[in-house]
């Protein structure tokens, strides 16, 4: 569907005076080029000026059939006939000839002229270009500045060179050396003429490959950056040629399974059908593409993969014939981003267009192949140009514009944050529309340079072969109808009576061959012909215009879809503005045309949004979501979006959904604008006419800080009235009444629930806990969680509830762990209630890295506090000034990390010894590494703080060094320090593989002390359980053995004779 609006593109318009009647016109670079109907003068004009004067005219040498400007390179391409004979030659340098200076050279493609001619610099040359076929078509590449040449049956592609002085005289001393090949716009080659000769540089083309198509005969070409479009009467084939430098061997299409279209023996022909082919399967056409080697400097492969295929079939309609009906138009376009270099980057989108007489086409080509828009032309259609804003179509008597989607596409590429709750565009794929079209006689042929839109007409545009052949024409279609008739008769169908038959009747179908219209020859007669320069309006001119047209609909219908339709074809054509601007300023395009001011033209970007914003804030609940990002683009802050969603007075519609929706997520994400009290009390106001069910999210919001308190529980009753009891507004009233100062009622709401409910409650709306405001970067990058007055007061009355809070949020992912340890900080409880969050977080998470985090930050709590005395309680760790949540005896019942303390830590820190708070952490840290999860290697450089000295902290050491296996060193030291728990250890660390060292080490050990100090009653009791146990594992053999030389037969013959006697019961 193509949408039709009454704006007007065009300004002004002027006729260029030209002496003879025009044949052909091309533009570029701020001139026009026309030839005359003979065929062998080119006549610059320039665009720039006022009347478009003169710059230069020259001779070619043949006719000229065709012309082509190249904006890379400043040169003119034209395929010329003369002698019945087609030539292809480049003209550079052509403005040397504005200067009157007739001096011109001749010469073949890559053969470069010597002498003084060249160094002079003052002369312009004609570069024949040699090709084995004749050529039919012709295209210069707008990114590089390259050459495709349309032959029979294949395509040659030309890459431009640059040589200067320098490389010029290598070149002739060194055939061989390759050209270097640099990009010059047309801006840098109008200033040629005014720099010195030495920096003088001469174009030259080398062919650089073949391509070879059998089964397609071109009528055009197109050349953009690698990508090759070919167009034949009724087919286009895209292809993307890249130059590999691996020798591989290049693809070539299979002819096997292929459709091959071949005539009938009858005399009816089988009229192909409508195929189109993208991305990958567009391979799956039956046209093969061969690539040719040229063997001039190849330095490595090309490789080529199919991108398009479109096949149409010729159809009858108003106005056109079906031998009529062919393609024209072929056009690659690029398209820069604005953080792109059009000299340096390959294009970020490149788009296809091609056209039928009633319908044209453009295809997005990169990042994936997709149709944009398909327009439907209401009459015949000549040709068509597109450009960055518009397209523009001719008809026989009028010039039309319609829109295209370009910007959208680019729009995509550049900013990732589209289509995102922070930024929008229109899609790609919107509907397009026509706008005012223009009147003319007779016209022709259409280009266009930047807003110059360049017409020619002839009043009398039928020549007599085109005469001739209608009559031809029309003979032959009485003859189909006749013989069509008689059939039908002879079956018994009367064609008069039926519709449908009749409406056959009436199409040419018997035709051996379609037609094929030749190109139309200028009339001989020139009865009048002109050349017209329509100047389009700015960009914001349109703009403005699309806007007054849109308040036409805003009056009639606010939620019309016309409406819409109208500003998103507006918010297009911005964006349009803004990339061409930003590309203008990056190139330092002296031809630009008019700038538009920067100011002026973001400000009309961000009135746009405000107005999209405002449709979709009142449309459908499908794209209510447009609404956010709109919004936001315009700038506006929510007191004016407010102020522009407000009902009138008596108007039956309320809030529409998009805007709920555009508020809904202001307050869920905003965190920077605090509202003032008159909106935001306007905004509870909304919501309890709108969406009550959302007041809790709207009150737990940070932009509301300055809501009522009074007006909002009044709000609030009356909702837990009419609907239920619910955890989380009970917590919302609580925090209302808190900001009362009563605190009774506030006590009241709080006690209405369990503590694991209101837990469940601040899961559903964390908020109530955790204020998220802007700022945060550096160390302080957590900065931007707050704690709320209602955990200010938690952590005061009811810690317990605060920290199962937090980990509830944590577990749900509500909140990082450093995010928590930050609201701890702000709430003066590092010391206490942090460290109760670690260890509740030990007991409730499963995520082994967090885990290992806490088991290592709760240990050097821990060690701080065994460390600090009370002098130092300012500290970070210190003591905490009040008990904490959970004991060391509730730690081990309920947390797997934390282990039963081993029997014999027992008797090294015996209770009471120390303070309540001492040992508790002692107790805890113990318990820590009688845990399993706790990786002792990561304490043991903390552990050196703490002195052996003390037996508790001996015990610490010594459990280190038994989890670490350092069993027989443990023995010793505990042997030195404390030998009435040897036994103990014994009987706990000394078991299964560890076993042995009851013999192999505690034994001797023992023997030689008590040897030393044999009136130690403590070494001659864990002697004697000793040798209980080694007697019970060994047997007499080896019990002998272990006897010591100097012992007492007497006190070891007990134990020798219960090793026997066990060892004859087993």
């Amino acid at each position: 569907m193509v949408h039709v609006y009454n704006c007007h593109p065009f300004a002004s318009q002027q006729i260029v005076q030209v002496e003879q009647e025009p044949g052909l016109v091309c533009c570029g670079c701020g001139v026009l080029f026309v030839v005359a109907t003979g065929g062998c003068k080119v006549e610059a004009y320039s665009l720039e000026k006022e009347g478009c004067p003169l710059i230069c005219r020259f001779a070619t040498m043949g006719t000229v059939r065709s012309i082509q400007h190249s904006k890379i390179g400043d040169y003119l391409v034209t395929i010329e006939e003369k002698n019945s004979a087609t030539y292809l030659r480049a003209y550079t340098n052509w403005r040397y000839q504005a200067e009157e200076k007739a001096r011109v050279g001749v010469r073949l493609l890559g053969h470069l002229l010597r002498g003084a001619s060249v160094w002079g610099g003052v002369q312009m040359e004609i570069i024949e270009i040699p090709l084995s076929e004749r050529p039919v078509a012709v295209s210069c590449c707008s990114v590089t500045g390259d050459l495709l040449v349309g032959c029979q049956n294949t395509l040659v592609l030309f890459t431009l060179r640059r040589q200067n002085q320098q490389n010029l005289n290598q070149s002739q001393q060194n055939p061989q050396s390759p050209s270097s090949n640099t990009q010059q716009s047309c801006s840098q080659s109008q200033g040629q003429t005014a720099s010195s000769n030495s920096n003088l540089s001469v174009l030259d083309f080398e062919r650089s490959v073949i391509l070879h198509l059998p089964r397609i005969t071109p009528r055009q070409v197109a050349l953009c950056g690698g990508y090759v479009a070919v167009q034949a009467e009724l087919e286009v084939l895209v292809l993307k040629l890249e130059a590999m430098f691996e020798m591989k061997a290049p693809e070539e299409s299979s002819d096997t399974n292929k459709s091959n279209y071949l005539e009938d023996e009858i005399d009816f022909l089988l009229i192909p059908r409508h195929v189109e082919l993208l991305g990958d399967r567009a391979k799956d056409c039956d046209i093969p593409v061969s690539i040719e080697k040229t063997g001039l400097e190849d330095r490595g492969q090309y490789s080529l993969s199919y991108i398009l295929f479109r096949r149409f079939s010729p159809e009858f309609f108003q106005g056109c014939s079906v031998e009529e009906t062919h393609l024209h138009s072929l056009q690659l376009y690029p398209l820069f981003t604005s953080n792109q270099s059009a000299t340096l980057d390959e294009p970020a989108c490149v788009f296809c267009f091609f056209s039928l007489p009633n319908a044209g086409y453009l295809y997005s080509l990169k990042g994936g192949v997709e149709l944009l828009s398909a327009y439907q032309y209401p009459e015949k259609v000549l040709e068509a140009v597109l450009t960055d804003h518009l397209l523009h179509v001719i008809t026989k008597s009028a010039l039309q514009c319609f829109t295209v989607r370009c910007s959208a596409v680019a729009a995509r590429i550049e900013d990732p944050y589209i289509d995102t709750t922070m930024k929008a565009c229109p899609p790609s794929n919107l509907e397009v529309c026509a706008l005012r079209m223009q009147l003319f006689i007779g016209l022709r042929s259409v280009c266009v340079y930047g807003r110059h839109v360049i017409l020619l007409s002839t009043a009398d545009t039928e020549t007599p072969e085109e005469t001739e052949r209608s009559t031809q024409r029309r003979g032959l279609e009485l003859k189909e109808h006749t013989t069509l008739t008689g059939i039908f008769l002879a079956v018994g169908l009367d064609p008069t009576t039926t519709p449908a038959l009749e409406n056959l009747l009436s199409r040419p179908l018997l035709s051996r061959k379609w037609t094929i219209s030749a190109p139309k020859e200028t009339s001989k007669a020139g009865h009048g012909w002109n050349i017209y320069v329509v100047d389009t309006v700015s960009p914001l001119t349109l703009y403005q215009e699309m806007v007054e047209y849109s308040q036409r609909y805003a009056e009639t219908s606010p939620q019309a879809q016309s409406l819409r339709h109208l500003l998103s074809e507006a918010h297009l054509l911005l964006r349009a503005s803004v990339l061409q601007k930003s590309r203008q300023q990056q190139n330092h395009d002296p031809t630009a045309s008019v700038q538009t001011d920067g100011q002026e033209l973001e400000e009309a970007v961000r009135q746009n949004c405000a107005q999209l914003g405002d449709c979709f804030s009142r449309g459908s609940q499908k794209d209510c979501h447009l609404t956010l990002p709109y919004y936001r683009m315009s700038g506006l802050s929510v007191t004016e979006v407010i102020s522009r969603n407000r009902p009138l007075p008596g108007s039956p519609h309320s809030y529409g959904p998009g805007f709920l929706f555009y508020l809904r997520h202001y307050l869920l994400e905003e965190t920077e604008q605090n509202l003032s009290q008159e909106a935001a009390d306007e905004v509870i106001h909304i919501f309890s006419q709108s969406e009550p069910s959302q007041l809790i999210s709207v009150c737990a919001s940070a932009s509301m800080i300055n809501i009522s308190p009074d007006r909002t529980l009044r709000i609030l009753q009356h909702l837990e009235d009419t609907t239920c009891v619910s955890v989380p507004l009970t917590i919302t009233m609580a925090t209302l009444m808190l900001r009362l100062g009563d605190l009774p009622q506030y006590t009241q709401l709080m006690e209405r629930h369990a503590e694991m409910l209101l837990v469940y409650g601040f899961i559903e709306e964390p908020r109530l806990l955790l204020l998220h405001v802007e700022g945060g970067g550096g160390e302080d990058r957590h900065a931007h969680i707050r704690p709320t007055a209602l955990a200010q007061q938690l952590a005061k009355s009811q810690p317990g509830l605060l920290v199962a809070a937090m980990v509830a949020l944590h577990e749900n992912n509500k909140v990082l762990l450093e995010q928590a340890d930050h609201v701890f900080k702000e709430l003066g409880c590092e010391n206490c209630l942090q460290v109760d969050f670690w260890e509740t977080m030990l007991m409730a998470s499963s995520q082994d890295a967090i885990i290992q985090e806490l088991l290592f930050r709760v240990a050097s709590v821990y060690i701080d506090r065994l460390t600090n005395s009370d002098t130092h309680s300012s500290l970070p760790h210190a003591a905490p000034k009040r008990k904490s949540l959970k004991s060391a005896d509730d730690l081990i019942s309920s947390c797997s990390h934390y282990g039963a303390l081993y029997p014999w830590l027992t008797v090294l820190s015996p209770a009471h010894t120390t303070s309540s708070q001492h040992q508790e952490a002692l107790h805890k840290l113990q318990s820590l590494l009688c845990g399993p999860s706790l990786s002792v290697g990561s304490v043991v450089p903390l552990l050196e703080r703490l002195s052996e000295e003390t037996l508790w902290g001996f015990s610490l050491h010594l459990l280190c060094a038994t989890r670490r296996g350092q069993y027989g060193s443990s023995i010793e030291k505990l042997l030195d320090r404390c030998p009435q728990a040897i036994i103990a250890f014994a009987n706990h660390q000394l078991q299964d593989k560890n076993m042995v060292l009851w013999w192999q080490k505690l034994l001797p050990e023992l023997c030689n002390r008590t040897r030393a100090a044999a009136e130690n009653s403590i070494l001659l009791a864990a002697l004697k359980e000793t040798l209980v146990v080694v007697a019970m594992e060994m047997s007499p053999a080896e019990f002998l053995e272990l006897i010591p030389d100097d012992g007492t037969a007497s006190y070891f013959l007990p134990h020798l004779l219960t090793c026997s006697q066990r060892h004859l019961m087993t």
